[in-house]
């Protein structure tokens, strides 16, 4: 999912929240038939941001299903080259946390 995909995601649930509160809120001073409408929209605003959270879980877990796969396969192809790579990571983190300490 792009950046841009991201924020819009992020501000679609922020408002979808927003207006499920807000109807809850009209719901608490309502009475009658007026309340139980304003809380089943609430509810349903509710369901429709959980639904989006779902998907957007959905295709990050496959994403990262696949990125364990192709460095799994790269790790088999090429296992020296990956302790290379990890060694100079460790380096570099321990440098990166050495200079911190001073």
């Amino acid at each position: 999912m792009s950046t841009a995909g991201k924020e819009k995601l992020i501000t679609d649930v922020k408002v979808v929240l927003t207006d499920a509160e807000d109807l809850l809120k009209q719901a608490a001073a309502s009475t009658g038939d007026r309340a139980i409408e304003l809380r089943e929209s609430a509810l349903a605003s509710l369901k429709r941001a959980k639904e989006k959270l779902v998907d957007v879980q959905d295709s990050v877990m496959e994403r990262s299903k696949q990125a364990a796969r192709v460095t799994d396969d790269f790790v088999h192809e090429s296992p020296w080259r990956a302790i290379g790579i990890a060694a100079a990571v460790g380096f570099l983190a321990g440098l990166v946390v050495n200079s911190g300490r001073r």
